[in-house]
């Protein structure tokens, strides 16, 4: 048997309108080398200046995830050349980071669906190690006979999440990675948008012989660019150096790139140690206090996702599982808030938003912000029925026609003439006649046959056309014949 050590080292870009050390703004999609100056260049003569809403928000994320936050912090220089560093060097945080320690609490949801029902164990929470604040590189794209730069990225504000070497399997590290994520959004630090490289992460993975105490050898996958593919890439890795270890072989660090057409993992380059890159303070840059910068961000501290989903719980009444999809969705969570503020049944609400509003979105391919049902409509919606002016078949057809029109319920019911019948002295005829046509039914439901009622119900229901209480008609008929 062997076991699987993974830990992750998590990019995201800050949600700021300009970059780490310099006035360029942050705009994804801009042309290419249009957001440039000396500093971001890298350019003799140009100093760099700290963004203090990257320090802020970077000092938030810590709050969030229980982190230790130091007193003083500073920038280091890590030496290196890529032809994405333009300074040949990163100014990054290495000796005192703005945060230590914290952890990231993992739930069933943020598991792949094929996997949440052998979950290991609910509610586990993965350390961390430290969160630092540095500058992106620029971005490289790879052409057929050359490849071209664009400085634009470099000098984004990235955060840096790394996490202990405590993740244990590649379905945990997507996890991690779905609960971090959710996080960031809840905080408005990250879009995190995988697709437009806004969340990067590298693993490292290593695989030992269960009983042996030390780590196996680390091998690194870089740049990976999407939760699914990270969890493919491990999955492979993991299966790859079982392999090895089975037939004898002894594994090296090492760095490995990820082919996702190929669905197998390549050798780009032997690992290098941190003094390799010749850490040491920025002479540019002063060291910070982080006082002020706490008590800014402690102001900035939103309600987190699993607070969020115990207060659905005991507030609305909805269920552990349903509170857990609605908070998902930070969107979505707000919505239904809104909806189910003025709701006779906060549950109900809950139920048309996660079965017939979720369907009719992604039928659509629309998300909850393009939604033409408004959270009042849907409560609007919601209280007719609870309230017995139209039945549950009848909302089904109104909420077609307001996700089609934007209609509200209200108009939808009036213009249409589907209001359900509830008059009980209108009902009351009509059982009557059902009744009196009916007088086989009517005996065999006296003879103890039960589901007669279910007929006579349904002889009412088609003489209303359909407009009658369902609730009321049964309940009128079976005081009537049990007289």
């Amino acid at each position: 048997m062997y076991l699987v050590s993974i830990g992750l080292e998590v990019h995201a870009q800050l949600r700021t309108r300009s970059k780490m050390f310099c006035g360029c703004p942050v705009e994804f999609g801009a042309p290419p080398n249009s957001h440039t100056c000396p500093t971001c260049l890298g350019l003799p003569g140009g100093l760099p200046v700290m963004n203090a809403e990257a320090l802020r928000l970077t000092v938030l994320t810590g709050l969030m995830l229980d982190c230790e936050i130091a007193p003083v912090s500073h920038f280091d220089r890590k030496n290196y050349f890529y032809p994405d560093m333009p300074k040949n060097y990163q100014i990054t945080q290495y000796a005192r980071p703005l945060c230590a320690r914290g952890r990231v609490p993992l739930h069933d949801l943020a598991y792949p669906k094929d996997a949440q029902k052998t979950i290991a164990g609910s509610d586990k929470e993965i350390r961390l190690v430290r969160i630092h604040l540095e500058e992106d590189v620029a971005r490289s794209f790879h052409l057929e006979n050359s490849t071209g730069i664009d400085f634009n990225r470099a000098g984004t504000p990235l955060m840096e999440i790394v996490t202990e070497p405590e993740i244990s399997s590649p379905e945990e590290a997507f996890a991690f990675l779905t609960a971090l994520k959710q996080i960031l959004i809840y905080g408005s630090v990250s879009s995190a948008d995988m697709e437009k490289g806004q969340l990067r992460c590298d693993c490292n993975i290593s695989v030992r012989r269960d009983g042996q105490s030390e780590l196996g050898a680390k091998i690194e996958i870089k740049n990976m660019n999407s939760i699914s593919g990270v969890r493919r890439a491990l999955g492979y890795e993991v299966r790859r150096q079982t392999a090895a270890l089975e037939s004898g072989e002894k594994l090296e660090q090492e760095t490995r790139g990820w082919d996702d057409n190929a669905g197998e993992t390549f050798l780009m380059r032997t690992k290098e140690f941190a003094h390799d890159y010749r850490y040491f303070p920025d002479p540019d840059l002063v060291p910070v206090r982080t006082g002020v910068l706490v008590q800014e961000a402690r102001a900035r501290l939103p309600e987190l996702p699993r607070a969020k989903r115990a207060r659905f719980v005991k507030e609305y009444g909805v269920s552990a599982y349903d509170a857990g999809v609605l908070a998902n969705d930070l969107e979505l969570a707000s919505y239904f808030e809104t909806a189910a503020k003025g709701a006779r049944r906060p549950k109900s609400v809950a139920n048309w938003i996660l079965n017939d509003l979720q369907s009719a979105l992604a039928h659509d391919h629309r998300s909850i912000a393009d939604c033409s049902v408004l959270p009042a409509a849907l409560d609007e919606l919601v209280n007719l029925v609870e309230t017995g002016r139209i039945s549950g078949t009848q909302a089904r057809e109104v909420f077609a026609e307001m996700f089609a029109s934007g209609k509200t319920a209200a108009t939808i019911v009036q213009e249409k003439g589907i209001e359900q019948l509830s008059d009980g002295a209108a009902l009351e005829k009509l059982c009557d006649e059902v009744i009196a046509a009916n007088p086989k039914p009517v005996a065999d439901f006296k003879a103890g046959n039960a589901a007669s009622l279910n007929f006579l119900k349904g002889q009412v229901m088609k003489l209303s056309k359909g407009t009658a209480n369902p609730t009321m008609v049964g309940e009128i008929l079976l005081g009537k014949l049990q007289k």
